[in-house]
Parts: structure tokens; sequence; C-alpha cells
């Protein structure tokens, strides 16, 4: 049986980072109370899941009518700009996520499990039998169930950390670092524009 770190709801629910751009590692961190669970996860886990849940709250504006009341952006007294809590002590590193409504309590529910090698099927593998390719119970779960409100408050933070990163070449796309970087598009001339 996984060891479930939940969260129903957290006073503090936020992605953030460590380190210089470039370097950085993101982190989800949820806080109730004295407890505090901090999982790592990829830059693009972090956009993807800010992206999908403003996704759904949308999604939900437009089906729920006057039943269920969701805000169009993050309302302005939940907007967390503070840096992540210390200690900070990784629990697990992200792999599946998953995103879900609770519509009996008006919950936005996430879920976060473990990476795991057995979650990387290679393309030999999928033409085997699917049996084979059930991945084992997992360990931990990180369990967070937030309002409407605090999701919205999730992806402005979200999408603000993100995009806190080195800019991207206005040529090529790639990461420009501190000192420029070789675009391709300029045929490996050294660029140093923002």
């Amino acid at each position: 049986m996984p060891v479930v770190h939940r969260f129903d709801p957290p006073e503090r629910f936020v992605s953030g980072t460590v380190g210089e751009p470039g370097q950085r590692t993101f982190f989800l961190q949820a806080r109730e109370g004295a407890r505090l669970v901090t999982v790592s996860l990829e830059k693009q886990q972090v956009s993807a899941l800010a992206e999908r849940i403003d996704e759904l709250l949308d999604e939900l504006m437009g089906a729920a009518g006057d039943e269920v009341l969701i805000p169009a952006i993050a309302p302005r007294d939940m907007v967390d700009t503070a840096p992540l809590e210390q200690p900070i002590e990784e629990e697990f590193r992200a792999g599946t996520m998953t995103l879900s409504w609770d519509g009996s309590d008006e919950r936005v529910v996430i879920e976060v499990f473990p990476f795991t090698e057995a979650a990387v099927v290679s393309p030999e593998q999928l033409q085997e039998d699917l049996e084979d390719l059930l991945e084992p119970e997992p360990e931990e779960i990180f369990l967070v169930r937030i309002s409407a409100a605090a999701a919205r408050s999730f992806v402005e933070r979200s999408r603000s950390v993100v995009g806190a990163g080195r800019p991207d070449c206005p040529f090529c796309g790639e990461p420009i670092d501190a000192d420029g970087h070789l675009c391709v598009r300029a045929n490996g001339f050294r660029r140093r524009d923002p």
C-alpha cells in the first residue's frame, strides 16, 4: 500500500525553483500546518500541469453555468509570490501526473506519482503484451485537492516561474545563456540578443 501525502486542501500549494536560470530545479510544494511535502519535477511538467489546469477550469466555466463558481483569473488576495518554504527536502521525482475535477465538493484533484523506469517504454516493448507493461503500484503518491480559485492562483504563479528562466533567442528559439549562445540560424555566430 503506497504512502499518500494528502492535502485536502493545503494551506499553500505552489510551484517554484532553486538555482540560476539554466540550472534551475523545479518543485511542487504543499504545506498544511507544520507538514511540508516537496516533489521535484521538470520545467515542462510544471508548464503542462499549469496549462491543463487552466484548460480544465475554462471548460468547467463554460459547462457549469451558474452551478459552480469558477474564477476567470486568480483572485488578487490569493496570488502567491513568496519563495519556496525551507527546508526543501525532495520526497521523490515526479513521473506521471493526473488531473481531475471532483464536482461533489468542487475541487481540482492533482495526483503526482514517482518517476520509475517501468514507466519508460521502448518501441520494442510496445509490441509485447499489455500485461507486461503494467506499472507496479507506486510507493508514494502526492495528492492535492484545491479550490478553483487556488488552482487559478497556482496557474498564474507557475507561468511566472516557468517564464523567469533564460530568454529565448528570437531567431532559433533556443535559450540564451548569460554569455550568449551559438545560434544555428545565424550560421554559428554567437548572439547576445535577449
